[in-house]
């Protein structure tokens, strides 16, 4: 089967790479990426070879008004600047800020890893399942693992047990460009915050961008599938919603609020949900009740988290906000995700079917 995935707002799904400061040059409002192998090239055979390696040894950027020519010249990408007052925003920004993160590349270009895909579907069939039996029995069966200060080393196995007859390839970009986005993190105190965190500039696909690949779920049980990853989405929406109403950010709750009634009108083979980079804590720990007495005592318990859930404030505090026109206004990674099943598939619909089993009995093994 068919599936395409639309981006409904920035997204990255990254390969793990960084763009460094003397890899590229920011000219005419967009990162023109050196072709260094190039240019060292041309290099040898000139006495500047050693002016350009001294600066790349000791240099924190590359100066524009001594090598700009190479940026126009040797360029192996050009990637445009969100709004070019970005321009402004990186000249005066921190060095760790100005290592940008990139989009995962294939051979034949831009590509969605179908792991990346794969994962936050299991992280919602997982929820979906956790409150079929009920999320107050599962952080029971956590909390009562934790004695003093050991904690276990997997937490959740015995609450959590996993085989997914579920495979999805790669997708490949269809439409769609890649921009330079100005990304910051939202930190609520008692009043919203910005905290400076590299990176601050990431390369992300535009909304509207759209992959397409193949998937297979054993029987072709689609429907049931993306029921789950829907309910799942709404949850964590609703999470969002609240966050930035408190932290009072009226563009983000609006872009939110869209997504969130783009789920009320799918059909029975679309689904919303967050992928990529910046999707945070909540994006991969299929709880939605970040309130729960019991959830936050097992947060309580883990060093990372202990001055966070003392705060009382909600949890996570922090969010990473895509600024568009140089305003909070997304949050990354959200995409509709379609596909496209023969018309015998449809009248089978159980998500029994599906080879997906979350929630063990009490014969099952524990291991995962």
């Amino acid at each position: 089967m068919k599936y395409q995935l639309t981006c409904l707002t920035p997204t990255l799904v990254g390969d793990g790479n960084r763009l460094s400061p003397i890899d590229y040059m920011l000219w005419k409002d967009q990162v023109n990426v050196l072709d260094q192998n190039r240019i060292l090239k041309m290099l040898s055979r000139s006495p500047r070879l050693d002016t350009y390696l001294a600066q790349i040894r000791k240099a924190e950027r590359l100066s524009f008004s001594e090598w700009g020519g190479y940026a126009q010249s040797y360029a192996v990408r050009r990637i445009p600047l969100e709004t070019a007052s970005i321009t402004k925003t990186w000249e005066s920004a921190p060095l760790e800020s100005l290592h940008i993160p990139t989009f995962s590349t294939g051979p034949s270009g831009v590509m969605l890893p179908g792991s990346a895909l794969k994962g936050a579907i299991r992280t919602a069939l997982v929820w979906s399942r956790w409150m079929e039996k009920g999320p107050d029995q599962i952080l029971e069966m956590a909390a009562q693992r934790i004695e003093g200060n050991r904690i276990p080393r997997y937490l959740a196995l015995p609450a959590e047990s996993v085989h997914a007859d579920l495979s999805i390839a790669d997708g490949q970009k269809k439409s769609g460009d890649l921009k330079i986005y100005h990304v910051r993190t939202a930190r609520l105190q008692n009043t919203l915050s910005w905290k400076d965190s590299s990176p601050s500039f990431v390369e992300m696909v535009v909304p509207g961008t759209e992959f397409e690949g193949q998937w297979s779920v054993s029987s072709g049980k689609v429907s049931r599938i993306f029921r789950a990853i829907n309910q799942w989405s709404s949850a964590l929406l609703d999470l969002h919603i609240a966050y930035a109403k408190k932290a009072d950010i009226p563009v983000l709750v609006e872009s939110l609020e869209k997504i969130r009634a783009e789920i009320n009108e799918n059909s029975s083979d679309t689904a919303i949900l967050s992928i990529g980079w910046g999707t945070g804590f909540l994006g991969k720990s299929a709880i939605s009740d970040t309130s729960s007495n019991v959830y936050r005592s097992i947060l309580k318990a883990l060093p990372l988290y202990t001055r966070a859930i003392q705060t009382g404030l909600p949890f996570p505090k922090t969010r990473r906000v895509v600024h568009l026109q140089e305003n909070p206004a997304a949050l990354p990674g959200w995409v509709r995700i379609t596909s496209e099943r023969p018309a015998a598939l449809k009248q089978h619909d159980t998500l029994d079917s599906v080879g997906v089993n979350l929630i063990p009995s009490p014969v099952q093994s524990s291991n995962v």
